[in-house]
């Protein structure tokens, strides 16, 4: 017996010290490579110490979209990734598949030139999100590649510039990747566990980027970190609760070499919608989808185009939109009976169909003169005689520009100032006249002389869109919208692209541009496609940003249900108080986290 309690110990030590061994030899390898997790408005630089905890840890609604950071950084030598994948989430309550995730090899674009008010300097940043999977084939995106069949025979093309994986990582720098998880409305309430993990390929870096070649075991290493959700109990609405306009996309087919009104340019067209709508921003209607206007201006209605609008708002969840605004535009004093017959039309139209509350008219931009105040007014007047009821848009302050220039208040419904324009007092003036408010932004422009309380806002800066400012500034106006108790959000465009020497493709030229005033990422949220073999748009982090702060509305509008008004607003005003301050992003996720507990306390 003693003998055999001999060798049991000496089994134990040495499968202790083997154990040891094991542990070191792992331990040395892992040194290789460092993973940490990064919040959704976070951003790390190329060449920056990394930073951020050792575990994505994420809370969320049913019917949410919640999204984390995990930023690949070699230590040692030069890596290559092969494989980035998550694992399902388990829990006592059930699991939530993996096929809930969806992966991002975050792009590094330049900036070169600062845009105006910058809080960041020029350098590169992390903003397209090239997709692990092409949402169109299902499948993986292939790397471009270039063989011959035979050693004299014609080069073959396969893949495409830009994909996700194999990517390499030098030493010392920096690769994240972006992952969203969508929550099922079905998921049951609770905490769940699974794990993120890399593949690096130890051989020949050739061999890690060569489609013929599978890695042997013996030369892959697999890092991984824990992933943490819990699932809130309570779900988010499919739409928007905040009203939203961002322009249109049917020009995004041109950046395609795509002929406008062509079945592709249709199927480029439905790809942005749809982008747009998975972010919960209000697509815009295709023209193929509305009723068209007879030469007396009466309406052409068909059920194919009736089904077919019913049908893209349905699938796109779509809470609000512009009626087509190309006869008012066109509108002259011979032509006004023609005006007048096409939006009662319309309006009626609308209200057959049950649209009505959901449709405004987004009448002129930004009228800046005299004579374009006499314009509003005209034009109100006429819209306002063929649809008493159709709410009219006007891109404009709440205060008149110049004293000298007519009042154009009973022409506007709904007042859209800028972000540094807002003005409380005006806002609720208007309110309880029964008017709207939205907000919208524009290049990076402060308060104007002209603002009621210049002197006290003169010197602040709203939140401002451009690539070279912090994320925050996308996540911030929505809660901004809520404290000033503006309904609704515009932004011009979300693929506008300009030629810089040349250079039209956002992927390398960032830039609108103004007489030597760069606007990097102005004007666009989404990235064509095309250097992915995508037929439509790529993400951008702007985007997923923009996201998140709808949802954050969504989370506002839910407990307003429950309590009221006064008590979210406290809540918000945590951390904006005004539309100029600068919370930090671990103020957004721990005001959020209040309101979804309170909204769980007041559910049961």
């Amino acid at each position: 017996m003693k003998k055999n309690y001999l060798i049991t110990v000496s089994l134990i030590i040495f499968l202790s010290a083997f154990s040891l061994t094991l542990f070191a030899q792992q331990n040395k390898q892992s040194q290789n490579v460092k993973l940490t997790v990064l919040n959704s408005m976070e951003r790390i630089g190329q060449k920056e110490t990394p930073y951020g905890g050792t575990r994505a840890i994420i809370k969320a609604a049913k019917n949410e979209v919640e999204s984390f950071q995990v930023v690949v950084q070699s230590l040692t030598k030069n890596i290559a990734v092969v494989k980035a994948e998550m694992s399902d989430l388990s829990g006592n309550t059930g699991t939530i598949s993996k096929e809930n995730f969806s992966l991002f090899r975050e792009e590094y674009t330049r900036v070169r030139l600062s845009t105006p008010r910058a809080e960041l300097p020029p350098g590169l940043y992390a903003d397209p999100l090239v997709p692990f999977i092409n949402p169109e084939t299902g499948k993986p995106i292939e790397p471009l590649s270039r063989t011959r069949d035979k050693p004299d025979g014609p080069l073959i093309s396969k893949g495409f510039t830009m994909y996700a994986v194999p990517f390499e990582v030098w030493k010392g720098e920096n690769q994240p990747i972006w992952v969203d998880l969508s929550i099922p409305k079905d998921a049951v309430a609770g905490e769940y566990k699974g794990t993120f993990t890399i593949t690096v390929y130890n051989g020949s870096p050739d061999d890690a980027f060569s489609h013929t070649s599978v890695p042997k075991p013996e030369f892959v290493t697999t890092y991984s970190l824990p992933v943490i959700l819990t699932v809130w109990n309570f779900t988010l609405p499919d739409g928007p609760s905040l009203r939203n306009s961002f322009g249109g996309v049917r020009r995004a087919a041109t950046d395609f070499g795509v002929a406008v009104n062509s079945q592709e340019s249709d199927e480029i067209e439905l790809n942005y919608c749809k982008m747009m709508a998975d972010n919960r921003i209000n697509p815009p209607i295709p023209d193929r989808f509305l009723p068209e206007m007879n030469d007396d201006g009466s309406l052409k209605i068909t059920s194919e185009r009736t089904q077919a609008l019913k049908k893209f708002i349905e699938d796109f969840h779509v809470t609000d939109f512009p009626v087509p605004n190309d006869a008012i535009k066109k509108m002259t004093t011979s032509n006004q009976g023609k005006v007048i017959r096409y939006y009662r039309g319309f309006y009626q139209y609308l209200e057959e169909n049950g649209w009505e509350k959901r449709a405004y008219l987004y009448m002129l931009d930004e009228p800046n003169t005299k004579e374009s105040y006499q314009k509003v007014v005209a034009l109100g007047k006429v819209v306002h005689e063929a649809a008493p009821k159709l709410r009219c848009l006007v891109v404009e302050q709440t205060w008149t520009q110049n004293s000298s220039f007519p009042d154009i208040d009973p022409a506007v419904d709904i007042w859209c100032p800028l972000f540094s324009y807002i003005d409380r007092e005006g806002i609720n003036q208007k309110l309880s006249e029964g008017d709207d408010v939205w907000s919208y932004t524009a290049l990076a422009q402060r308060a104007p002389g002209n603002h009621p309380q210049y002197n006290k806002v003169k010197d602040f800066d709203p939140p401002y869109w451009a690539i070279d400012q912090p994320l925050t500034s996308y996540r911030m106006p929505t809660w901004m919208n809520w404290q000033y108790k503006i309904d609704g959000l515009l932004y011009w465009s979300t693929i506008y692209s300009q030629s810089i020497s040349g250079v039209t493709d956002p992927w390398f030229s960032p830039v609108l541009s103004r007489p030597g005033k760069p606007f990097n990422g102005e004007g666009y949220l989404m990235y064509p496609g095309m250097p992915c073999g995508i037929n439509g748009p790529v993400a951008s982090i702007r985007l997923k940003n923009l996201r998140d702060a709808m949802e954050d509305y969504e989370y506002f509008t839910i407990l307003e249900k429950l309590t009221n008004r006064e008590t979210v607003t406290r809540l918000v005003g945590t951390i904006v108080p005004n539309w100029w301050a600068k919370p930090d992003p671990k103020d957004f996720l721990a005001v959020r986290e209040r309101i979804a507990n309170e909204i769980l306390k007041l559910k049961k």
